[in-house]
């Protein structure tokens, strides 16, 4: 596998990058990008690929199961550094549909720091958990709908974060979107639409 990646980096460079030469020497300069993305370390769900957008629009944070926690200095600084320095307007949190993290989350895992990490998701599992029971659920929907609410309760954790929730103007206040991707027909599902302040 390593060797395949060195000779896609070789056909890229021959192909892609000889063709867009000056794109990626402006890129080399400096970047800015327009949207800070929160998604899940699935190898299947590439933010540029889904998107149809260029390297140097996004700046990525990925996790397991999308989760934006408050004790994390990682993405942490990551956000602080995009509002702040790179002075991102939009963030979305995305998660997807068949995720194993929530997965996990629902049945329960052994691995204990990823069980701890989980945790953070456990309102999302708490609201779905009623509703499923109300409902009578299958067990394919009620994930469906526990990956759509960890997507809501993690947007919800990024308004809340401090670096986030006291900013006002002039300070950029940076607006909040919640998408679900779906792997089995690649469009994304929105759910939350760009909050921002105190507009939760």
């Amino acid at each position: 596998m390593i060797e395949e990646l060195l000779a896609g980096n070789r056909r890229f460079v021959a192909g892609e990058f000889a063709s867009h030469r000056d794109y990626y020497h402006a890129l080399s300069q400096a970047q800015r990008p327009r949207i800070l993305w929160i998604g899940c370390s699935d190898s299947r769900v590439s933010e540029h690929v889904i998107t149809d957008s260029k390297p140097g629009t996004i700046f990525v944070h990925r996790n397991v199961a999308n989760i934006v926690s408050f004790n994390d200095v990682n993405i942490a600084a990551i956000i602080e550094y995009a509002i702040d320095h790179l002075e991102i307007p939009d963030i979305v949190v995305c998660g997807h549909y068949k995720c194993g993290g929530i997965a996990a989350l629902e049945e329960g895992i052994s691995s204990h720091y990823i069980a701890d990490w989980l945790l953070i998701g456990s309102g999302a599992k708490e609201a779905v958990d009623r509703i499923a029971a109300a409902q009578a659920l299958p067990r394919d929907a009620k994930l469906r709908l526990l990956v759509e609410e960890n997507v809501r309760l993690q947007s919800k954790h990024l308004h809340n974060l401090s670096l986030v929730k006291h900013r006002r103007p002039p300070a950029m206040i940076p607006r909040i979107h919640g998408w679900v991707y779906c792997m089995d027909t690649g469009g994304i599902k929105v759910l939350v639409d760009g909050f921002a302040g105190d507009s939760v």
